[in-house]
C-alpha cells in the first residue's frame, strides 16, 4: 500500500448524531465507529452514516474497546470533541460553575490517545478551552505527536454560522501539511443560500413531506414582536407596547440580539441547542413569521438536507432534537478536518 492510497480509519469519540463522523467521511476518512453516553444520539449516528454507534462513559471506556473496533490496517485516527459547556450531560462537577473540573472528559481522551498511541488526531471544542489548565494536560498526553491548533470563523469555511472554534490536530507523521487547509475564495455561504429553497410553513407547522421541518408555535404577543422585527435587527425596533420591561430598563441593553431575524444574505448566529425558540436569539426567520425549523437548524449546521434525526413515527421534540443538532460539530467543518488530515497523509 503506498502513501498515496493508504487508508485512514477512526473512531469519534463524544459522537453525537454524527456531525464529525459526516464530515470526516465525506473527506474519505472511514470512520468505523461513533461513542456517546447519550442514546438518543444511536438511531441518527447509525442511520446516516454506515458506522457502529457505542453507547459508552468516554470517562470510564477501557481503550481495548476502541482498539477492536480499529482495523490492523492503514493509518489510525481517534476524533472527537468532548462535551465542554458547564452544562453538558456530561459533566460530573454540578452545573453552576465555570472550573476546571467542568471539563474532565477533554483528560479521558486524552488518556485514551496515549493507551491507544493513534497515528493521527483530532479535537474540536469552544476557544476558551485553550485558557484552562484542562487543555494544557491534554496536550500533555500526547508526547511524540507533532500538534497544531487554531481559532477558526467558520463561516470562513462554509459554514453558514458566525462560529468560532477551536481545532486540534496532532500526527506522528511529522509536522508537513498539518496545518489547516486554508478556506476557499468565495466559500462563505448565507442563509438564503442554505435554507432559502425550503418550502414555507407557519409558526406551530411541521411540513407533511419532513418530520424535522417543524417550527415552534408563538404566542399571540410574540407573534406581534415578529411581525414587528427587521432583518438583523432587535426588540428596539419594535413599538414600546411590545417591549418587556427588562428591555426598556437600562440592563435591557445586555440583550440587544434576543428576538431577533436573521438575515438572507449574511450566516446565522451560531446555531445553539435552543435555536428553535424565538426569544432565545436572532433565530427568527428572514421572512416568515416564525422562529426557524429543526431542519432549517441542521441545515445551519451544513447537515445534508435529508439527514434523517428520527426513527418513522417517532415524535419529533424540540427540545431533544435541539439538543442533538446544537451541540453537533457542523459537518462541513468535520470535512474541512479530514481534507487536512488527508492531504497531510500524502505528504508527510
Amino acid at each position: 500500500m503506498t502513501r498515496d492510497t493508504i487508508r485512514i480509519s477512526g473512531v469519534d469519540l463524544f459522537c453525537g448524531v454524527g456531525g464529525l463522523t459526516c464530515g470526516l467521511k465525506g473527506a474519505g476518512i472511514d470512520i468505523v465507529a461513533g461513542v456517546d453516553i447519550d442514546p438518543d444520539c444511536a438511531y441518527p449516528y447509525e442511520q446516516n452514516n454506515g458506522a457502529e454507534f457505542v453507547h459508552a462513559d468516554v470517562g470510564t471506556l477501557d481503550s481495548s474497546t476502541i482498539e477492536e473496533l480499529l482495523p490492523d490496517e492503514g493509518l489510525k485516527l481517534l476524533a472527537g470533541c468532548a462535551p465542554c459547556q458547564p452544562f453538558s450531560t456530561y459533566s460530573r462537577s454540578g452545573r453552576g460553575g465555570r472550573h476546571e473540573t467542568d471539563w474532565p472528559l477533554l483528560l479521558s481522551f486524552g488518556r485514551l490517545v496515549k493507551e491507544i498511541q493513534p497515528d493521527l488526531v483530532t479535537m474540536e471544542n469552544v476557544p476558551q478551552i485553550v485558557d484552562h489548565e484542562v487543555f494544557e494536560g491534554f496536550v500533555g498526553c500526547l508526547e511524540g505527536y507533532s500538534k497544531r491548533w487554531a481559532i477558526v470563523e467558520c463561516s470562513a469555511f462554509g459554514v453558514p454560522q458566525t462560529r468560532k472554534r477551536l481545532v486540534f490536530l496532532a500526527s506522528k507523521l511529522g509536522d508537513e501539511g498539518l496545518d489547516l487547509v486554508e478556506p476557499q475564495a468565495g466559500g462563505r455561504r448565507s442563509v438564503r443560500d442554505t435554507i432559502g429553497d425550503l418550502p414555507p410553513i407557519r409558526a406551530g407547522e411541521t411540513h407533511p413531506d419532513d418530520p424535522l421541518h417543524r417550527s415552534s408555535r408563538l404566542s399571540s404577543l410574540n407573534m406581534k414582536r415578529i411581525q414587528s422585527s427587521l432583518p438583523g435587527g432587535t426588540w428596539r425596533d419594535w413599538p414600546s407596547s411590545l417591549q418587556a420591561a427588562c428591555h426598556r430598563r437600562a440592563t435591557g441593553a445586555t440583550y440587544p440580539s434576543v428576538y431577533g431575524r436573521m438575515e438572507w444574505d449574511e450566516p446565522a448566529p451560531t446555531v445553539t441547542t435552543q435555536c428553535f425558540g424565538y426569544g432565545n436569539g436572532r433565530f427568527g426567520h428572514p421572512e416568515q413569521d416564525r422562529a426557524i425549523s429543526l431542519r432549517e437548524a441542521a441545515m445551519l449546521q451544513t447537515f445534508p438536507p435529508k439527514y434523517d434525526f428520527v426513527e418513522p413515527g417517532a415524535v419529533v421534540r424540540f427540545n431533544k432534537m435541539g439538543r442533538l443538532i446544537g451541540n453537533a460539530v457542523p459537518v462541513r467543518l468535520g470535512e474541512v478536518i479530514g481534507e487536512t488530515l488527508t492531504l497531510h497523509s500524502t505528504r508527510a
